[in-house]
């Protein structure tokens, strides 16, 4: 190994102290002001459901993206693995699949339903992606508070619903218990799925969307992190849940269980209720009521690092680069 002499050290170090103290205050400034206020460790992402192609890649390649999510979940894993290679020759990662819907509190479906999950988790590994977005089920037809006046009183360790809004419950019974057996179904089917998710190095991400379930930070955390287990987080829609309350308290309360992250505009156009949500409707990223500067800065706050899939249409995939972009430098 190459030695250096005292002389040599003292030399250098001497060079580096004149050249430090060359610098004014105002350049320090300078290089402060000039400094990202976030590091770049968010990934942009498309999600497709075409069949993947060297035109496509190299479109989203050129573009900015750096991954992809797919939806072509259903597929023989020697299919996926040629899916990666494509993706691989263009310096793209398939970084999730979206499995999305099941309907694990319909008993007569709970069967087809568990297996399609494994199907999809297959898939993922061959395509080389970390996880699979599963939303659990869904309910409907029954009468339940407006998304902003949600305030759900939960057991904490059964994660039964006591009350979903305050004052009198009586016409939310039966919501209640549907939201209580869709619950159960839930936990008992992702636990029966973390064998073949551990066995195969895919997480199972949970993702609250417009199924009526889960409906407040709060519950929704407790859901994703009761299984208190390393094949089992939560994939958060930054947009989905804007109508029942602020994006920031969805990631608060989430936390280091996020894995993953879509990206949609929502438009608040009359504010209701305590928690920040309202009346509204889907409008583009860069149109909508959300504070991306306040958003970005919460997802540094619990430590996220990883993807961001833009779940939208009507811009060109340029246009959507640059919007991320921005919101990633929390600009």
């Amino acid at each position: 190994m190459k030695t250096i002499s005292r002389r040599h050290f003292l030399g250098a170090t001497a060079s580096a102290v004149a050249a430090t103290s060359c610098l004014t205050t105002g350049n320090l400034f300078a290089e402060q002001k000039t400094k990202p206020p976030f590091p770049p460790d968010i990934y942009k992402a498309k999600i497709i459901g075409e069949q993947p192609t060297d035109i496509l890649f190299e479109r989203l390649k050129l573009a900015g993206f750096a991954g992809v999510e797919i939806n072509r979940w259903n597929v023989p894993p020697n299919i996926a693995r040629q899916s990666r290679q494509i993706a691989e020759k263009h310096d793209l990662r398939i970084h999730s699949v979206l499995r999305g819907w099941t309907n694990f509190n319909q008993p007569e479906k709970y069967k087809a339903d568990i297996e399609s999950v494994k199907t999809a988790i297959r898939a993922a590994a061959a395509y080389g992606a970390d996880t699979v977005l599963l939303v659990t089920c869904r309910v409907d037809g029954k009468k339940m508070p407006d998304a902003w006046d949600f305030d759900i009183d939960f057991d904490e360790k059964t994660l039964q619903v006591r009350t979903v809004a305050e004052g009198d419950n009586t016409p939310y019974a039966d919501y209640i218990a549907a939201q209580n057996k869709a619950t159960e179904a839930s936990l008992h089917a992702v636990e029966s799925l973390i064998p073949i998710a551990a066995q195969e190095g895919v997480r199972i991400a949970l993702e609250n969307v417009w199924n009526n379930l889960w409906c407040t930070p709060k519950f929704f955390a407790a859901f994703c992190k009761y299984f208190d287990h390393a094949w089992v987080a939560s994939y958060l829609d930054l947009g989905n849940h804007t109508k029942y309350s602020r994006c920031e308290e969805w990631i608060k309360e989430l936390g280091s269980s996020i894995v993953k992250l879509h990206i949609k505009g929502y438009k608040i156009t009359e504010p209701k209720g305590k928690h920040g949500g309202g009346v509204g409707d889907w409008a583009k990223i860069d149109q909508a009521t959300i504070d991306w500067k306040s958003v970005r800065k919460a997802l540094a706050d619990v430590r996220y690092s990883g993807w961001m899939s833009v779940e939208e249409q009507g811009y060109s995939d340029e246009k959507y680069s640059q919007i991320l972009d921005k919101i990633i430098a929390g600009e």
